[in-house]
């Protein structure tokens, strides 16, 4: 299976294409990394908050358990400072609950981004690449089987007519040549629907 031409300029477009999809998904990746980064500054109040909730939350607890220290009334003094507390780590939890989700959006928009992109990119690359190498394949097959020259040949009489005007015609024309079994004629023609492909003989 031949992947690229054999002629110079179209083996330099196919690579030229290949290099550009290449291109378009490395970008369309980058991109997407960029809105991750981006999304993810969102996060940044959530990180505050557990931040701020871990440190109240801390500190209450210290300040309750010196409070449970004091004579009588200990036990009064740290219970709603314990309440408190929880307090904070409610804050804690929503601060970690929402950079949590802020972190899945940006992930899953990543994920979209670049499934998207490089699906758009190879729907237009794909499908020209494999059609080629199919009639590549084809092509080379009928070169290699018996009376695949002739066939090859009136490929190129049906093909387009200014590719044949480098072919000395002989008298009655290429078309009358070809039924006659001209070998030089087929051999010519076989020559430029080789050269149509990107093929040599």
């Amino acid at each position: 299976m031949r992947l690229y031409a054999q002629t110079p300029k179209r083996r330099s477009r196919q690579v030229l294409a290949d290099l550009i999809a290449l291109a378009l998904i490395a970008a369309a990746v980058k991109f997407a990394l960029a809105v991750h980064d981006a999304i993810n500054l969102l996060a940044e109040p959530g990180r505050k908050a557990q931040s701020a909730g871990d440190g109240l939350a801390s500190s209450l607890d210290d300040a309750g358990d010196a409070a449970s220290k004091v004579p009588f009334v200990g036990d009064s003094l740290k219970k709603p400072l314990q309440s408190a507390a929880e307090a904070g780590n409610s804050l804690s939890d929503a601060g970690q609950s929402l950079q949590d989700t802020v972190g899945r959006a940006a992930t899953l928009t990543a994920v979209a981004l670049i499934v998207l992109a490089t699906a758009f990119v190879l729907v237009l690359w794909l499908p020209p690449r494999v059609r080629w190498i199919r009639r590549a394949a084809t092509t080379q097959r009928l070169l290699d089987d018996p009376g695949g020259a002739d066939l090859l040949a009136l490929r190129a009489l049906t093909g387009p007519q200014r590719d044949l005007a480098a072919i000395p015609a002989p008298p009655g024309g290429l078309a009358d040549a070809w039924r006659r079994a001209d070998q030089q004629v087929i051999a010519d023609l076989s020559r430029v629907a080789l050269r149509r492909e990107g093929l040599r003989p």
